[in-house]
């Protein structure tokens, strides 16, 4: 396949991705990584390496409009960073120690996982109890809502354990070349009892700073391909802007049904992929 077709298919999945990725929390790259080695043939640590930039360019598309529109809980996205950014760095340097049909396999799973989480119906949790290091670092906020209700108060819980498992999310950051916002999202949500519009827009805040403490070491092994990752910087920025327009007055399950049931077919072929050895 010559060059430019080869670089408009990639734009247009990526596109996908970095739609289906901004409504959902998870970022572009689930979809990216897999994509690009099962569909195309492409190595998987470079696909990986592309998949980082396009997690840079998703929360740079995406999380600038969240912010915006006060959907964001920058302090709790900024705190969290420190965890996520130093498992991250760590996660990177595991890559090479690992062979790529185990990256594959471990990829497989985080992405059954991701397809799981976005597929299962969501209940808000009830307000956590009042949390001392939340009220001292100030990580309660409001988010609007509706025009009924335009300004939603919300309180921030069990802030040490939601900072623990970021550590975990920038590991498999850094190892697979992803966003890992499904950790981020679950951390948020379900251990911090953050409402999840917050939760997945300040996941979109955050993936991009994990993936950027990460990224500087697969271009410095060289796993980052100016050819690969261009289109796919530019189609995830273009999807994720356009799914970021979409979030706040739509809705979004039929999206999420189709995200999982996407990523779990490209999760049994990364699997089955991986054990018989085709990376």
């Amino acid at each position: 396949m010559s060059a430019l077709p080869f670089s408009g298919i990639v734009f247009a999945l990526s596109a996908l991705a970095g739609f289906l990725g901004s409504l959902t929390g998870l970022g572009g790259g689930v979809v990216v990584t897999p994509a690009l080695t099962l569909l195309l043939g492409v190595d998987l640590h470079f696909a990986m390496g592309a998949s980082l930039v396009s997690v840079i360019a998703t929360s740079s598309g995406a999380a600038a409009a969240y912010v915006k529109e006060g959907f964001s809980n920058i302090r709790v996205g900024m705190f969290l960073e420190i965890a996520t950014t130093l498992g991250a760095v760590a996660g990177a340097h595991l890559t090479t120690a690992i062979p790529a049909p185990g990256l594959a396999v471990i990829f497989g799973g985080v992405l059954l996982y991701s397809a799981w989480h976005s597929a299962r119906q969501r209940h808000e949790p009830p307000p956590p109890p009042p949390d001392p290091l939340a009220q001292r670092l100030k990580l309660n906020s409001h988010y609007p809502d509706s025009p009924d209700r335009p300004r939603v108060e919300y309180r921030v819980g069990r802030v040490q354990a939601g900072f623990s498992l970021m550590f975990g999310a920038g590991l498999l950051s850094g190892l697979l070349g992803i966003g890992s916002g499904a950790m981020k999202v679950i951390a948020m949500d379900q251990v911090m009892r953050i409402p999840f519009k917050v939760s997945t827009t300040t996941s979109n805040f955050m993936i991009g700073v994990t993936a950027a403490a990460s990224a500087g070491i697969y271009l410095s092994r060289g796993y980052i391909e100016p050819r690969i990752a261009m289109p796919v910087m530019l189609g995830v920025l273009a999807g994720s802007l356009l799914g970021a327009r979409r979030l706040a007055g739509a809705s979004t399950r039929p999206l999420r049904l189709l995200f999982a049931a996407v990523v779990g077919v490209l999760a049994i072929e990364m699997i089955a992929g991986g054990i018989r050895g085709n990376f």
